[in-house]
């Protein structure tokens, strides 16, 4: 493999081999001659969850559409696709997907197994659109985890943190299709969430707060509103946020023209809801990210927390957002059976200075208990992680029954879940 890091070129990966299969059988019969291995998606995580010093399979060969049901507005599809490759499919086909995340060129697979998630009131993570999964386990056998399953398994599998095996095939809800345009305001002032958070979150389908921590206010409002929900009124304030005049990029200073279309522009969903375009590396350059899930109830007083470290964030800080999540109740989702906020943050490449200030959000947040993102970076210790999910004893139990040897285990699976 040409490039032996991740997306933001902050980890390097220790792999002995890159391995490309392009169907099942093929798949099966890596891992069954396989001692140890770990499955590589989009390279879009930040830490050591994918690692392995042994094969990482990548699925990018195995990126195809296998099925559509119309019957029962389901998607099936292979591990290796990305949701903007699946959004396009989608759209000519009269479907959507309920959400995507900020960036569409993720793959399905390594998204729904950390839990990623886009944003919306009403809206579950990516994860929460999976019907069903098929699982290549340790010993080559095909399992198939479908939500209507008996034995409650399907909830733990879904974030399975790569550790059950090879996700070769998923299946999706899907939505007829549907149009967004979306509408940015500029500095939104954070007292202004005291009383009126639920009413700023709700004022469209999907909603973004951006801020880099210079000030008590938020540089950017992104909404995305639904075809045919109420739009602003032209030149109207949000909240004392003014509507911005022209198309802005998330980092101060960007251009903003790998950026989704915005000025209430109507437009496919798949091409709105994701904050940048699929045509376009997205990237400001190197970078590091992180981000942490509270419950939704603390989020005013878990902003205040952040802000206090202002001095020691904003110089260091790309651009932070924050987002609201519907609850799930998939075990190891940081939205278990609660409606959250997330606050992201977007690291300028200096990991030593970074891990010096994470601690310190850490400690402000630990009160509300906050989730770290499980493929960003964050310094909480594995007993602290390990307390915030209260499935984890039975996603043990369920991860050694698909692999009792350990195949897929790895560094980071055993310091944070073992």
């Amino acid at each position: 493999m040409a490039n032996d890091r991740n997306w933001a070129g902050n980890y390097k990966y220790s792999a002995s081999e890159y391995l490309f299969p392009e169907t099942v059988e093929e798949v099966q019969d890596i891992v069954v001659r396989s001692n140890k291995l770990r499955v590589l998606g989009s390279r879009h995580s930040f830490n050591g969850i994918a690692d392995t010093n042994a094969s990482l399979v990548c699925l990018q060969k195995m990126n195809r559409v296998l099925a559509l049901d119309k019957t029962n507005n389901r998607v099936k599809v292979e591990g290796g696709i990305r949701y903007g490759e699946l959004g396009e499919y989608l759209y000519q086909e009269g479907y959507a997907l309920h959400n995507l995340a900020s960036l569409p060129h993720i793959t399905i697979a390594g998204a729904i197994a950390t839990a990623t998630h886009g944003s919306g009131d009403r809206n579950g993570n990516l994860s929460t659109a999976v019907f069903a999964l098929e699982i290549v386990k340790a010993d080559g056998t095909v399992a198939v985890f479908t939500r209507d399953d008996e034995d409650g398994l399907f909830n733990g599998a879904v974030v399975g943190l790569g550790a059950l095996g090879v996700v070769t095939a998923i299946t999706l809800d899907i939505l007829p299709v549907f149009e967004i345009s979306q509408y940015l305001y500029e500095n939104l002032p954070l007292g202004q969430l005291e009383s009126n958070f639920d009413a700023i979150y709700s004022s469209a389908y999907s909603v973004s707060l951006f801020t880099d921590w210079k000030e008590s206010t938020f540089n950017q409002v992104w909404q995305k509103r639904l075809a045919g929900e109420d739009h602003p009124i032209e030149g109207a304030s949000f909240f004392e946020a003014i509507p911005a005049m022209a198309k802005l990029h998330p980092v101060p200073g960007q251009t903003a023209e790998n950026c989704s279309e915005q000025l209430g522009v109507p437009g496919p969903w798949h091409e709105r809801l994701s904050h940048f375009r699929m045509d376009f590396t997205p990237s400001a350059g190197e970078e590091l990210q992180s981000e942490y899930f509270v419950a939704r109830h603390h989020a005013y007083e878990a902003l205040c927390a952040i802000n206090e470290l202002s001095e020691q964030i904003s110089p260091l800080l790309f651009i932070s957002e924050v987002r609201t999540i519907a609850a799930d109740e998939l075990w190891l989702s940081p939205n278990y059976k609660q409606d959250s906020v997330a606050f992201h943050f977007t690291w300028k490449p200096e990991w030593e200075a970074v891990k010096q200030v994470l601690p310190l959000i850490e400690a402000k947040l630990e009160r509300f208990d906050a989730r770290p993102h499980w493929a960003k970076l964050y310094t909480m210790s594995a007993e602290r992680v390990q307390s915030l999910y209260k499935k984890l004893p039975e996603f043990r139990e369920l991860l050694l029954r698909c692999d009792p040897d350990g195949k897929f285990r790895n560094a980071y699976v055993d310091e944070y879940i073992f």
